[in-house]
C-alpha cells in the first residue's frame, strides 16, 4: 500500500451509529464518559449524534462544549440535508447542526436515484440541490463538511452516472470529505475495491474519499480494507463493531490492520499524548463496561481468546518461538497471550500456563506428567479449565505443594428452599454453613434469591469473621451447563462462577451430580483462590 498524499482520518461512529444497537441506550453522561476514552484512542473525529432530531444528542453537545477537553479528536454533528422543495438556511434541522457549534458535520444524503424517487419523494435532480445547498450553507457557516454518502454503493451498481454526479456535487459545494456508505451492508471487498478505483478516477487524486461499511454480509472490516487500498483515506467505524443488526465495521480491527499490517500511522497519538494501539485492549474493554454490552471473547486483536492456544502442538510451538502461531506481538494492542488448559493439552500447555500464573514448572518433568494426566482425568469428568484460570492455579498449587491452602474446613452446608402458596408466589430459600476458621467452629445461615445464591451469602458470611478481606467479594457472572443431558435429571452439571474483589477478577469451576454440588465446589474454590491471591495467611 502506497502512501497517501493526504492525512489519513480515523472517523469514530460509536456515540451515533454504534448507538442503535439493539439493547444499547447510551445515556448523556455514557457519552461523556466515552468520549475521551476515544480522544485517548486517539481517532481524529467523533460523531456525537444527531442535534436538533435527538434531544439527548442536542444536550451531549451543549455539555461537550464545556465539559470535554479533547486533545486529538474533533466533535462531529451528525444531520440531513435539507427537505426537498426548501432552502438550506430555512430548514431547522440544518440550523441545529450550526447550532451546536462542533466544528465538522457529517451529512447524510442519498445518493441512490431509487432512494431520492421512493424515500425522499423527489427528484433526482431536487436531491442534488439539496445536497449541494446543504453544504455550501454549511461551509459558509465555517464548518468542515463530511458527506456520508448514503446507499452509495448500491446506488453505483444501480445507476453510477447519477451516484457519481451526487459526489461530484458534494465535492464541487465545499465538503471536506465524501464517505462511500455500504448502508445495507451486503457488498464484498472485490466490489468495494472495483467501485473505489473507478470513483477515485472521477473525483481526482486530492479529493477525499472516505468508507463507512456495515457488516451483513460479515465483510465490513475486509471492505474497509479494500476500500483504503483502492483509495480512500478516511474510514469510518465503531468500537467493538456497535450497530444495528449486525453491526458497523469495527474500527479497532480496521486501525490495528492498517498500523500493523500496513504500516501506516493513522491514529493521532505521540510521545505527549500516548495512547494508541497499545491501550487497544484496555479502552475496548473500558467502554464495553459503558455500554453494558459484554466484550466479544473472540473479538480479533482485543478479545480475551485473541491470543489463547489450546492445542498441545501449537503450546510446544509457541515455547520455542511464539510468533510461530501468532500473527502479531499480543503486546502491540495491549493484550496477553493465553494458554488453555485442557484434555488437548502437553506438557509444554502446562508449562507455558504455569509460567503465566507465575509458576517455573522447567526442568520438573515428573510433576508436569502428574498435572498434565490430572487435568486430563479431571476433564474426562466434566471439568473445564479453559475459562477457570482460578481453579487450575489451585490445582497446580496442590500438586506442587501436596495440598490446598487450609483456610477453612468444611464440617456441613445444606440449602432448603420454600414456597408458600401457588404459582406465582415468590419462593425463598436459605443455607446453612458450617465450617471450622480461625480456630472456632462457625454456624452461618444466609437467605438469598434462589439456593446459590443463598450458598454464597451463607459462605461469606461465615467467613468475613475471619477473614474481613472476604467483604469486598462479589460473584459476577454464574454459568451452569449440563453434560450428558441424555440422562435427564440423573446428568452432571457443571458450574463456572466469576468473582471480582473490585480490582481483579477470577474465574472456579465446580462439577457434581447436582446443581448445588458444583457450585459449592465453585464456590469455596473462588474463596481461597482470592484469599491467596491476596497473601492474606490461613488464620
Amino acid at each position: 500500500m502506497t502512501t497517501s498524499p493526504t492525512p489519513f482520518h480515523v472517523y469514530d461512529t460509536t456515540l451515533r451509529d454504534g448507538a442503535q444497537q439493539e439493547g444499547m441506550n447510551l445515556s448523556v453522561a455514557d457519552k461523556l464518559a466515552i468520549a475521551p476514552l476515544l480522544d485517548e484512542l486517539g481517532v481524529g473525529f467523533i460523531e456525537g449524534g444527531w442535534p436538533g432530531a435527538v434531544p439527548k444528542d442536542t444536550e451531549f453537545f451543549k455539555r461537550a462544549a464545556k465539559e470535554l477537553d479533547l486533545r486529538n479528536a474533533e466533535l462531529a454533528a451528525f444531520g440531513s440535508t435539507r427537505k426537498a422543495g426548501t432552502r438550506a438556511v430555512d430548514d431547522p434541522q440544518v440550523r441545529a447542526l450550526v447550532d451546536s457549534e462542533a466544528p465538522v458535520v457529517a451529512l447524510v444524503a442519498k445518493h441512490d436515484l431509487r432512494h431520492a424517487e421512493k424515500a425522499l419523494r423527489t427528484t433526482g435532480a431536487e436531491n442534488i440541490a439539496m445536497i449541494a445547498d446543504t453544504v455550501q450553507f454549511l461551509v459558509r457557516e465555517g464548518r468542515r463538511v463530511v458527506v456520508d454518502a448514503e446507499h452509495f454503493f448500491d446506488g453505483y451498481r444501480f445507476d453510477p452516472s447519477y451516484t457519481r454526479a451526487a459526489v461530484l456535487a458534494g465535492f464541487e459545494a465545499g465538503a471536506e470529505v465524501v464517505a462511500l456508505c455500504d448502508t445495507n451492508g451486503g457488498m464484498l471487498p472485490t466490489w468495494v475495491a472495483d467501485i473505489v478505483h473507478e470513483i477515485r478516477g472521477a473525483v481526482g487524486p486530492h479529493a477525499i474519499l472516505g468508507i463507512h461499511a456495515h457488516n451483513d454480509s460479515g465483510c465490513a472490516v475486509a471492505n474497509s480494507l479494500a476500500a483504503v487500498e483502492a483509495g480512500c483515506t478516511h474510514v469510518q467505524g465503531t468500537v467493538n463493531g456497535y450497530g444495528e443488526r449486525t453491526g458497523n465495521a469495527d474500527l479497532l480491527s480496521i486501525v490495528a490492520n492498517l498500523e500493523l499490517k500496513h504500516g501506516l500511522k493513522v491514529l493521532r497519538t505521540d510521545d505527549a499524548h500516548p495512547g494508541g494501539l497499545p491501550e487497544l485492549t484496555r479502552l475496548a474493554h473500558a467502554i464495553a463496561e459503558i455500554t453494558n454490552i459484554s466484550p466479544f471473547a473472540r473479538q480479533p486483536y482485543v478479545g480475551a481468546s485473541a491470543f489463547a492456544h489450546k492445542a498441545g502442538i501449537h503450546a510446544s510451538a509457541i515455547k520455542v518461538d511464539p510468533d510461530l502461531y501468532q500473527h502479531t506481538d499480543p503486546a502491540n494492542v495491549g493484550n496477553d497471550m493465553r494458554m488453555l488448559v485442557s484434555d488437548m493439552a502437553g506438557r509444554a500447555s502446562i508449562e507455558l500456563k504455569g509460567r503465566e500464573l507465575g509458576f517455573d514448572l522447567s526442568g520438573r518433568p515428573e510433576l508436569l506428567g502428574r498435572v498434565t494426566e490430572r487435568v486430563k482425568d479431571a476433564e474426562a469428568n466434566g471439568y473445564t479449565y479453559e475459562a477457570a484460570d482460578a481453579s487450575f492455579e489451585l490445582l497446580l498449587v496442590e500438586e506442587i505443594d501436596g495440598r490446598r491452602p487450609q483456610y477453612f474446613s468444611v464440617e456441613s452446608w445444606r440449602t432448603i428452599v420454600e414456597r408458600a402458596g401457588g404459582r406465582g408466589t415468590p419462593a425463598t430459600a436459605e443455607a446453612t454453613v458450617k465450617l471450622h476458621a480461625g480456630g472456632e467452629r462457625i454456624v452461618s445461615t444466609g437467605e438469598g434469591n434462589g439456593p446459590v445464591n443463598a450458598l454464597d451469602h451463607a459462605l461469606r458470611q461465615a467467613l468475613v469473621r475471619v477473614y474481613p478481606e472476604l467483604e469486598s467479594f462479589e460473584l459476577i457472572d454464574f454459568k451452569v451447563r449440563i453434560l450428558d443431558s441424555m440422562h435427564g435429571t440423573d446428568a452432571i452439571t457443571r458450574v463456572l462462577i466469576e468473582t471480582t474483589d473490585g480490582q481483579t477478577s477470577w474465574s472456579t469451576v465446580g462439577v457434581g451430580p447436582n446443581l448445588l454440588e458444583a457450585a459449592w465446589e465453585a464456590l469455596t474454590d473462588s474463596a481461597i483462590w482470592g484469599l491467596r491471591n491476596r497473601r492474606v495467611p490461613p488464620r
